[in-house]
């Protein structure tokens, strides 16, 4: 095996630091100037009309909670508009290891491709591990990578699956890429637990390794490309792919993602501008330099019983601040290269999923204080926290201001709702505006009128669901206390529908929240009837609108009228896309 690691031990720091240190100076005050000044408005639109009182105090303090998440989300987004409408190469300004390649030079180290799995379905592994493979075979550098299915499956049928599934790829890629099976009993640890097993066993047999998850698909020439940076740049520890999402037959999965889409560009270009070598990690289709990652990156079990103590959920951004204080570059890749998963098919197992990584992130707290963290490491765990602290925020001031029924600067309310409305929105509005600028994004999404028109769709999708996500964050931080936890089972992945029943099981509480609250506006507030529209309609409708965004039907529905259609759809559209993929062509989607 080839060695690119620097010796063990803190390296040197990175040449852009001076650089970096008057972004980050300039972003903090951005973002703290910015929240002061949504705070001094809130609090003239709240006391100026009556003066101050205990309820609207409240409502202030909840305010707060909002302030960090929608400043920064601002600021990245209108840093990124900025890159992307005046830079000369974007991607290139905030990320100059991916210029550091030519894209020809020799592979020469050996990369394990880490697989975790749990309970998932073996006809999906089997497409997207089978494309894969074969593909990177079809290169003639499958010699330099090694599949390993890291499996902590506990039903027997599925485990069959698998070893029959591991046993026919072994056949079919003998001699061009090598694969193999682990079974995991107990599954310790979660995820990472997982990684730390495989590292344990055959960690010292690879320089690199690539971490997909069971929904992940990498084109073999975005797998080189991460191989050939890691070679050029032996500072950097973990190197994170920009992580699109797939096509999908979920009508909820199309639009969210379509919205995803949208946001993430310019959100990572921003945050890339002042987060630099100390990037993020989201847990897969990233490649990570094996030596300092088992040797820095071990994980500690928390204090106490979950779901604050116990092994760690989030692992992924604890991970890289690690990889941080031990010298090493957290880079990310700010373009869309052949690098996709697939999403949640419906809001239920959104918010399912969303509920753990919020056990996860709030287990951060307990890390704040961890020695040796570099500043801007301890920012990106207190900014985890605050994405959900975000929502209970706005739940909290929305309750205490029915409850308060004091005046209010009309006013000043309106001008705060725009600004808020605005900011929320603004990594979508940020790359919505670049893409309509530039003739082949627009022609990348069908064009400008099929643009606008899922644009809009999204925007008032989004201002519905958002609600019901937050009421659940809510209720969910409000019960750790108590207990309260999720775990950590297989996702489902495919269009299947939503019963009414299960809607209604995990719903009710949200219907419940909206009809009393929009009786409550009613004959308290009927004037803000029409600002609190989005808010009590969807919370009130949350079981209709799960099964409805959920049903297959709609799902056909909105893909035969191009709604919210990606780039990779309209690539694969032609009648020569024979091979497909969850509905598209790797193939094509790959091409650049």
């Amino acid at each position: 095996m080839a060695s690119h690691s620097t010796a063990s031990g803190v390296l040197p720091s990175s040449g852009e630091t001076p650089r970096l240190t008057g972004r980050r100076v300039l972003f903090g005050a951005l973002v703290l100037l910015t929240a002061a000044g949504l705070l001094g408005l809130m609090a003239a639109a709240l006391f100026r009309p009556a003066g101050i009182d205990g309820w609207g105090i409240a409502m202030l303090v909840a305010f707060v909670f909002t302030l960090p998440w929608t400043t920064i989300g601002f600021w990245n987004a209108l840093i990124g508009f900025l890159l992307m409408t005046f830079a000369r190469d974007p991607e290139g300004s905030v990320a100059p290891h991916l210029r550091s390649i030519r894209g020809d030079e020799a592979i020469d180290s050996s990369t394990a491709i880490a697989v975790c799995i749990r309970n998932e379905d073996p006809e999906r592994l089997a497409r997207n591990l089978g494309w894969m493979i074969e593909r990177l075979a079809a290169t003639g550098e499958g010699r330099w990578f090694h599949v390993y299915m890291l499996s902590d499956s506990n039903q027997p049928d599925i485990l069959a699956a698998e070893k029959t599934l591991v046993d026919s790829l072994s056949a079919r890629f003998e001699g061009r890429v090598a694969v193999t099976w682990r079974q995991r009993v107990g599954g310790e640890g979660f995820k990472a637990g997982n990684l730390r097993d495989f590292l344990d066993r055959w960690g010292n047999r690879h320089e690199y390794m690539i971490v997909l998850d069971a929904d992940s698909v990498m084109t073999p020439a975005a797998m080189l490309r991460l191989v050939r940076i890691m070679q050029t740049n032996p500072k950097i520890g973990i190197l994170q792919t920009l992580v699109t999402a797939l096509p999908s037959d979920s009508a909820f999965a199309r639009v969210f993602q379509f919205g995803m889409r949208l946001g993430m560009r310019s959100w990572t270009l921003g945050a890339a501008w002042w987060q630099g070598d100390c990037g993020p990690y989201w847990g897969h289709n990233a490649i990570i330099r094996i030596q300092p990652f088992a040797e820095h990156c071990r994980l500690p079990v928390l204090p106490g019983r979950p779901p604050l103590g116990g092994h760690v959920l989030s692992h992924d951004q604890l991970e890289a601040v690690l990889m941080r204080r031990a010298g090493y570059e957290v880079r990310v890749l700010p373009d869309e290269g052949g690098s996709w998963e697939e999403n949640p098919p419906h809001l239920i197992e959104f918010i399912r999923r969303d509920l753990r990584w919020c056990q996860g992130n709030m287990q951060y707290f307990r890390f704040l204080s961890m020695p040796g963290l570099r500043p801007v490491s301890r920012w990106q765990l207190w900014i985890a926290i605050a994405m959900y602290l975000s929502g209970p925020g706005w739940i909290g001031f929305t309750v205490f201001g029915l409850i308060r029924q004091g005046p209010m600067d009309a006013d000043l309310g309106l001008l705060l709702l725009v600004l808020s409305l605005t900011m929320n929105f603004a990594p979508k509005l940020a790359t919505l505006a670049d893409v309509l600028l530039r003739k082949r994004l627009r022609e990348s999404f069908g064009g400008a009128p099929a643009v606008l028109v899922s644009a809009l769709a999204e925007t008032v999708f989004t201002m519905l669901i958002v609600p019901i996500c937050a009421l659940s964050v809510t209720l969910f931080v409000l019960g750790l206390p108590l207990g309260r936890q999720t775990g950590w089972s297989a996702q489902q992945r495919d269009a299947e529908g939503v019963p009414l029943g299960f809607a209604l099981r995990r719903l009710w509480a949200h219907t419940v929240a909206g009809v009393a609250f929009a009786v409550s506006l009613f004959l308290l507030a009927p004037g803000a009837m029409w600002i609190a529209l989005p808010f009590y309609t969807g919370l009130g409708a949350a079981i209709l609108i799960t099964m409805v965004s959920g049903a297959p039907r709609v799902g056909a529905l909105a893909r035969d009228a191009g709604l919210c259609r990606l780039p990779e759809e309209v690539r694969s559209a032609g009648p020569d896309c024979a091979s497909t993929l969850l509905g598209f062509s790797p193939v094509a989607a790959g091409a650049r």
